[in-house]
C-alpha cells in the first residue's frame, strides 16, 4: 500500500507524492541496554544511505580523475550514467537519510528520543508511536497542501541540498 498504491493516488489527485515501507521489527528487549539498542538501530538506516551516497560520489569522482572529459562524452550512456544517475543516487540516499533524521515517529530519528527520555516515560513513549504515524502522514501531505508551505521540504534542501552540492560541486545544482 504506502509504495505503490498510496503515492498512485496522490499523483492521481494532483498533491504531494509520498510512499512509505513496512519498517523491520525487531524486539527491543533483546538488547542489554534498550535504549542504545533502539538508537543503533535507528541509525542504521540513516548510515546506510549516508555510505551509498558517499560511494557513488567516490565513484564519480574517481572516474572523472581517470577519464578525460573527452573520452566520456563519445559513449552518451557512460556519460548520463556519470553525470545524471550518480549524482542523483547520492542525492536521493541523502535525502533518505535527513528525512529518516527527523525525531518524529515513526521515523529513525524518533529513536533519538528514547535514549534521552526517563527510564519511567519509556512505556508512554512506546504506546505513542503505535499511533504517530497516521498523525505524522496527515501532517505530512496536509500542511504543505493547505497552507503552502512545507517545512519538511526546506528542510532537506537546506540538508541533504548542501551535503549533495559538497559531494558534487559541479554536478547537482
Amino acid at each position: 500500500f504506502g509504495t505503490v498504491i498510496m503515492p498512485l493516488l496522490l499523483m492521481a489527485m494532483n498533491m504531494p507524492v509520498f510512499g512509505y515501507a513496512k519498517p523491520v521489527p525487531y524486539n527491543p528487549a533483546y538488547f542489554k541496554d534498550p535504549r542504545k539498542g533502539d538508537l543503533i538501530v535507528g541509525l542504521a538506516g540513516p548510515a546506510a544511505n549516508l555510505v551509498l551516497a558517499v560511494l557513488g560520489a567516490v565513484v564519480y569522482t574517481l572516474v572523472m580523475l581517470v577519464l578525460p572529459v573527452s573520452a566520456l562524452a563519445q559513449n552518451d550512456v557512460f556519460y548520463y550514467f556519470l553525470t545524471l544517475f550518480l549524482p542523483m543516487f547520492s542525492l536521493i540516499n541523502l535525502y533518505l537519510m535527513f528525512f529518516n533524521l527527523l525525531p518524529i515517529p515513526p521515523l529513525d530519528g524518533s529513536s533519538i528520543f528514547a535514549l534521552v527520555l526517563p527510564k519511567k516515560y519509556l512505556p508512554q513513549y512506546y504506546k505513542i508511536q503505535q499511533y504517530a504515524f497516521p498523525i505524522f502522514l496527515i501532517v505530512i501531505v496536509v500542511v504543505p497542501y493547505v497552507f503552502h508551505f512545507n517545512p519538511v521540504s526546506i528542510y532537506l534542501n537546506w540538508t541533504a541540498g548542501n551535503v549533495a552540492n559538497l559531494l558534487f560541486p559541479f554536478s547537482i545544482a
